[in-house]
């Protein structure tokens, strides 16, 4: 097939014969030689639920940070990570940890809807920040972020761990390098089945022992606590019995769109060299979940590039997969497709081309490398790997993609001056309705 050169024969054949994870590490200055040019890193972690206790778990083995606060509003989960951090002093309130001389950055790893103050907060009190995905709820308080981040000259992190995965670096080089041929066409999806109950529907109720529900509201309305929107379930051994479900409720997140397509989007916009999309479409809705979510079952996005078309899609009443995968990125060329996801790749050739098919499996460790290109960072004062704008860029495609569904027609995005074009109530979702005395 024409535009496939002996290079990219080469370059597969590197491929096939399992050198790529001697191609990609770190970058230049890695944290190794780093390490040590000053004194340990003072870190504050800010919200211990899920997430959190992953990136605490790196955290406490890394011999240039020191975990000196935890901070979360429901009791259990402090405690729980107190057995970690021993000797970390625990907190009710994220502004004693920011009142804290001795610590350095903090982790930000609150349900979404923090996300943005508590970087912002975070920013304005001298830290450097690692905040998890999505960015924020909504775009403009996105902006907000990057804007903190470049008037104090902070290193912030956005949670995107894959941009530190060996192999999702690998895949960004073929996409990049054209050994598919031109890219026309990539396709991400999420699948699963969770017919007919979902979460569940349980009344409101009092809030649990140990929780300032009002704290955990925050910049959100004040609403009943309902067990759902908090979305915290412990075992017996403080555990999480599964994940969060305040994604599902649009004031504190927005669904499977933000809470997964912010991966794989990310990664798209990265192999593509792109910022942002020029329009949008979507369609779905919650037809068939008889629970009190408000994210809808089923979703599909269209985002339109200069160059190729994207699509989301979702759907949680059907686990069939797409290839044998319940998710996942498929980048169609010319001469080859390539697939994507965190065990690792495979390039599949279209007939005729010389491109040969190639697989290769992740050697995992993604998020502890991610944490600790952040705290290279901090030393450094370079840019990290998924720097605070560039999550942004991603996050903001993944609400485009909702503020699509929500208003139901196809959107005209201004990425340069982050508008809806000539669509006042569109330009109505780009900013919170927050609630004093949380505002930005």
């Amino acid at each position: 097939m024409t535009g496939t050169n002996p290079s990219r024969r080469r370059f597969v054949r590197t491929l096939a014969a399992g050198t790529a994870g001697a191609a990609i590490g770190l970058p230049a200055k890695s944290y190794a030689r780093i390490l040590g040019a000053n004194d340990r890193i003072g870190v504050g972690m800010i919200g211990m639920g899920r997430m959190a206790r992953g990136h605490l778990n790196t955290l406490v083995e890394d011999p240039g940070a020191q975990v000196l606060a935890l901070c979360d509003v429901y009791e259990p989960n402090l405690r729980y990570a107190a057995r970690s951090a021993p000797e970390a002093q625990t907190y009710g309130d994220l502004r004693r940890v920011l009142d804290r001389a001795d610590v350095d950055a903090v982790v930000v790893a609150t349900p979404d809807h923090w996300h943005a103050l508590a970087t912002i907060m975070a920013c304005d009190a001298g830290k450097d920040v690692y905040v998890e995905k999505p960015s924020s709820v909504t775009i403009g308080e996105g902006r907000k972020m990057v804007e903190a981040a470049r008037r104090h000259n902070r290193v912030v992190q956005v949670g995107t761990q894959q941009r530190s995965g060996a192999h999702f670096q690998y895949a960004v080089e073929i996409v990049r390098s054209g050994m598919l041929g031109p890219v026309s066409f990539v396709r991400t999806w999420n699948y699963s089945n969770d017919y007919p109950d979902g979460i569940g529907a349980p009344p409101d109720s009092d809030p649990p022992p140990g929780l300032d529900w009002d704290l955990w509201l925050g910049p959100a309305p004040n609403v009943p606590f309902n067990p759902n929107r908090f979305g915290v379930f412990l075992d017996e051994n403080l555990a999480y019995a599964r994940w969060a479900n305040f994604r599902w409720f649009w004031h504190y997140a927005g669904g499977m769109m933000t809470d997964w397509g912010v991966h794989l989007l990310d990664v798209v916009q990265w192999a593509m060299d792109v910022a942002y999309p020029q329009a949008v479409a979507a369609m779905g809705g919650k037809f068939y979940l008889t629970d009190n979510r408000e994210t809808p079952d089923t979703l599909q996005a269209t985002f339109r590039y200069p160059t190729f078309v994207c699509t989301y899609e979702n759907r949680v009443c059907n686990a069939r997969p797409m290839d044998g995968h319940g998710y996942g990125i498929l980048f169609h060329g010319a001469a080859g497709t390539l697939y994507l996801d965190r065990s690792g790749l495979e390039i599949m050739p279209e007939p005729g081309s010389d491109v040969l098919p190639a697989k290769i499996e992740s050697v995992g460790g993604d998020h502890a490398r991610h944490v600790r290109n952040f705290l290279a960072c901090v030393r450094s004062r370079e840019k990290p790997i998924s720097d605070i704008e560039v999550g942004h860029r991603s996050s903001s495609t993944a609400m485009l993609g909702n503020i699509a569904y929500r208003t139901g027609r196809q959107l005209a995005w201004d990425g340069a001056n982050e508008q809806v074009v000539d669509d006042p109530e569109a330009n109505r979702y780009l900013l919170p309705q927050t609630r004093g005395p949380w505002t930005l």
